[in-house]
């Protein structure tokens, strides 16, 4: 009886062990955990996948070089020229040009204390601002780049990389907005004209060693910042003080036109 007992309790502990041997596995919650990491995983290469892929633009080798000469806004006789170098898709450029420029227009550019060159200059990371400075330059074809450049700005988000790979369509709408003719704007995208004058923007930046946007030339001065108000207003203080203080001289053969005398001409080095 003794020997049947003990066999009959050995018997019965089988199915406890069984029993603990599941238990020592992992708990449902870590199954569940694991679950939701893999399916976050799928999520983020889907989305990766599916993000814009950045494009280069290719130069032209074969188009003639131009000297850069950018846009021009203010008097000729302003005794201050500042110079921004833009990307068209750069966020900080943006908010400069919607937060601070207006109130530099209308403290600055009209009245006669400065005028603005602006020199487009398409970084490679952005996907979509060649688009940009084509659009901006068919503009100005039609005499209206500085609206064009302000719907450019303004409406950012609606054609940069992040939120489209066909840009142009998103743009032809601003340039539509601003009454040019559409017929020569679209020849003139279609056929690019205007991508050697870009080109010789960004090989002014390239030369000028231009290594972020925006960055402004203060008559000279290089201030790479998306500045507020008050520090461009004492940058401009400065070079109109600088600008007072120099030697009167005729302005150098060839500078662009608005060029003061005494002020650097686009192509010198600064």
């Amino acid at each position: 009886m003794a020997a049947g007992q003990g066999t009959n309790r050995g018997r019965g502990r089988r199915p406890e062990l069984v029993k603990n041997a599941r238990r020592g596995g992992p708990p449902r919650a870590f199954w569940i955990a694991l679950g939701l990491i893999a399916v976050i995983g799928l999520g983020a290469l889907a989305w990766s996948a599916a993000r814009p892929k950045s494009r280069v633009t290719q130069l032209d080798p074969s188009l003639p070089a131009l000297k850069a000469e950018g846009y021009v806004l203010g008097s000729p006789a302003a005794p201050v020229e500042v110079v921004e170098f833009a990307d068209f898709e750069c966020p900080a450029c943006g908010q400069f040009a919607t937060i601070t420029e207006p109130d530099v227009r209308t403290r600055l550019v009209n009245t006669g204390q400065i005028r603005v060159r602006f020199i487009d200059y398409p970084l490679p990371m952005h996907r979509n601002t060649w688009d940009a400075s084509l659009a901006a330059a068919c503009a100005n074809d039609q005499g209206k780049f500085w609206e064009m450049h302000d719907a450019l700005f303004a409406n950012q988000d609606r054609w940069n990389g992040e939120a489209t790979s066909r840009p142009r369509g998103v743009i032809a709408d601003l340039a539509k907005g601003l009454g040019l003719d559409m017929a020569k704007y679209g020849s003139c995208m279609d056929n690019e004209t205007h991508r050697a004058k870009i080109q010789s923007h960004q090989a002014e930046a390239e030369r000028r060693q231009v290594n972020s946007t925006p960055t402004f030339v203060f008559n000279g001065t290089v201030v790479p910042s998306a500045l507020p108000y008050d520090a461009f207003k004492k940058h401009v203080d400065e070079a109109t003080a600088a600008a007072a203080s120099a030697p009167k001289s005729a302005a150098p053969a060839g500078a662009p036109v608005g060029t003061a005398p005494g002020v650097a001409p686009v192509g010198a080095r600064p």
